[in-house]
């Protein structure tokens, strides 16, 4: 029988997804389930990794059940993650000794000031290439190990392990047997020398972490184990890689100077440097952005935390609209924002700013402002962060871009889309498919079981593209992100750093 399916895993910040995809790149079957989102406080963002853990288990089961297809035609079974989101947990009992901090959650704000105060930030970005930001994982870790009763003690004894939600899923399906992780997920914890390709001691040291804790840190592509708490269904587990990573090798972005945009909760934008990391000044970030057959690329990355999540706030929490389809009529419903901008800096700003306490805001309403102007400024803040890391990337790498290739869920909103294209002034390209994050991992479970032979032939996966090009006015751009400019910098100048309070 031929083995010419891979099972995919795409565990991101809302919920789980899972896909079975053939040799030719399809999807065959999908299905997802969300997990609940825990705030303990403002700013604070938690998940019950016990349940994230019964949500995959439950899907995969269910998918090889009702799969049209025999299980012992599935090669591979990969994983792509949400990022910088830890668990920490016991390794004799299985269980977490606290809910997984997610990479939104701000609680270490106060700590990385106080880090930073001591002059620590420019011996961290010199080996991880990370700014000092509670969004990684190493301030999340120490804090568990400060606060959660018997947790230091328990992990000076090598009672306790640590691991991004990849890390998690992959020891729990292997029963205990494998405690590893990626390249990519690694070099977003800031304990990880991304120059040195090992775990740092002196950043350890400097977090007070135990060294007993960490994972293992392997290629994608190489085997981290088999499958053995799926009820007697035994699958090689192999292409594990964080999701923005994932959609760089889902984008098919190989080549030096391409760049990609992942729209979920937050985005992501990450240009490919090749073997060469670029070390940066102004606010990007330097990363791994993928591995895999012995080799190591590097990338330029900036991040932005809120740009779905806004839409999503627009919706639940202010109820603006009953579906995202609606949106995009409301917003396309007014020719102009009239002003209005919104800063959703719900989880403090990240780049180009990097401010853990700016709070979010509306700025410029009138008392001809309506719900249609809110909701097309919620749309427009995504593009406007999108252009602010754009800028940086054409100054740090000098790379003259030609097009920006995106994905994710709200790709398929045509305004957003165009209006993207206008403000920034590229061809945005988008393919048919908008989930890549777990394609990039489907990508590299292939190549590591002979599915797909090398990169050409990923590259000769026949996908339609759709491009969107600029149409508005240059000049009408030049003036939408001016002002954007303007408001944000006054929404950061008037924030009380102390509590994050608007004054």
């Amino acid at each position: 029988m031929r083995k010419e399916y891979i099972l995919a895993v795409d565990q991101s910040t809302t919920g789980t997804k899972v896909q079975l995809v053939n040799k030719k790149g399809q999807m065959i079957v999908k299905d997802s389930l969300e997990h609940q989102q825990y705030y303990p406080r403002p700013g604070w963002v938690e998940h019950d990794p016990l349940e994230i853990y019964r949500n995959v288990k439950t899907l995969l089961m269910k998918l090889v059940a009702t799969a049209p297809i025999d299980v012992k035609e599935i090669i591979s079974l990969s994983i792509t993650n949400q990022r910088e989101t830890i668990v920490v947990w016991d390794r004799q009992t299985g269980l977490p000794v606290h809910n997984a901090i997610v990479w939104q959650c701000r609680r270490t704000a106060d700590l990385c000031t106080e880090m930073k105060q001591l002059g620590t930030e420019e011996l961290i970005k010199s080996k991880t290439g990370l700014t000092l930001d509670p969004y990684f994982s190493a301030t999340k870790v120490k804090w568990i190990l400060d606060h959660v009763k018997g947790a230091r003690e328990k992990a000076i004894k090598g009672d306790l392990l640590l691991g991004t939600m990849d890390s998690w899923l992959v020891w729990k399906l292997t029963n205990g047997k494998a405690h590893s992780t990626d390249y990519t997920n690694a070099s977003r914890t800031m304990l990880f020398n991304i120059y040195e390709l090992t775990w740092d001691n002196e950043l350890l040291n400097l977090f007070n972490i135990p060294a007993s804790m960490l994972p293992d840190v392997r290629f994608s592509n190489e085997p981290f184990g088999y499958s053995e708490d799926l009820d007697g269904i035994f699958l090689p587990i192999s292409g594990i890689i964080g999701d923005s990573h994932g959609a760089l090798v889902g984008q098919m972005c190989f080549g030096e100077g391409m760049v990609k945009a992942t729209f979920g909760t937050g985005s992501s934008l990450m240009m490919n440097t090749g073997k060469t990391p670029i070390r940066t000044e102004k606010g990007l970030m330097t990363t791994i952005a993928y591995a895999y057959d012995g080799h190591v690329y590097y990338a330029l990355e900036g991040v932005i935390h809120s740009t779905g999540d806004t839409l999503k706030w627009l919706k639940d929490n202010l109820g603006l609209f009953d579906s995202f389809a609606e949106a995009e009529r409301m917003a396309t419903s007014i020719k102009d924002n009239e002003g209005v901008y919104i800063i959703p800096s719900f989880s403090g700003l990240g780049a180009p700013y990097w401010n853990p306490y700016t709070k979010a805001a509306i700025m410029g309403m009138t008392r001809r402002t309506n719900k249609n102007h809110l909701v097309r400024a919620g749309m427009e803040s995504i593009v406007y962060q999108i252009k602010d890391i754009i800028e940086l990337m054409y100054a740090e790498a000098g790379i003259t871009m030609k097009e920006l290739r995106v994905d994710g869920g709200p790709t398929t909103n045509a305004f957003l889309m165009q209006f993207l294209a206008d403000i920034i002034d590229l061809d945005i390209v988008k393919t048919n498919i908008p989930e890549l994050s777990s394609m990039g991992a489907v990508y590299l479970a292939g190549l590591a079981t002979g599915l797909w032979e090398d990169i050409i032939h990923i590259k000769e996966l026949n996908y339609s593209k759709y491009t969107f090009t600029r149409m508005m006015d240059k000049q009408k751009g030049r003036k939408y992100y001016q002002d954007w400019k303007s408001t944000i910098t006054q929404v950061i100048n008037h924030s009380d750093t102390r509590d994050g309070l608007l004054i």
